[in-house]
């Protein structure tokens, strides 16, 4: 039977939320640990309308802090998947604030978290292959054997010789 096929739009999560007293540090600042929660949520629930199944995290790449999200901005998670493998879904997380008052926003962080489908015993279970439409889903799509191979190799669950993708980064093509 051939694998079941879903388009990442169909994975498409918005999550809003406002920064209240109890979610900022004492500058008044959004906690790292309670955005890196939102984000968690919002792509999880992303790979869960991917999948339609329980989804469990596996990683969280690169989660870096520029820009500060203050005290009563509004802050916006968009959560995509860019690509499925056997069981584990890559998703892409976008976070933006906003000032509302004044309509000034931010791109404050982005990220790529991976989660893996498990059914109710908790083994992996296959998620749908996902169909990319747009030019900027492609590029995702495309670029997510890499970054599922770095994450491996990483991670120590694949030898670097043996990630296809990522040749160039650990072997000098020159040397014989």
């Amino acid at each position: 039977m051939p694998k079941k096929k879903k388009f990442a739009r169909e994975s498409l999560v918005t999550k809003t939320e406002l920064v209240l007293p109890n979610d900022t540090n004492t500058l008044n600042n959004l906690m790292g640990g309670k955005l890196m929660h939102w984000m968690d949520i919002a792509s999880a629930i992303s790979a869960q309308k991917h999948s339609n199944r329980i989804v469990v995290t596996a990683s969280a790449d690169n989660i870096s802090f520029g820009q500060g999200i203050q005290l009563g901005n509004v802050v916006t998670l968009k959560a995509k998947v860019t690509r499925a493998f056997n069981s584990s879904m890559e998703v892409h997380v976008i976070v933006t604030a906003e000032d509302v008052p004044s309509g000034r926003k931010i791109e404050s962080n982005q990220a790529f978290f991976t989660f893996v489908a498990v059914d109710q015993s908790g083994r992996p279970i296959d998620v749908p292959e996902l169909v990319p439409e747009t030019e900027e889903e492609e590029k995702l799509y495309r670029s997510a054997l890499q970054r599922r191979q770095l994450r491996l190799v990483l991670a120590n669950r694949m030898k670097p010789q043996d990630a296809t993708e990522l040749k160039s980064i650990f072997f000098d093509p020159d040397k014989k």
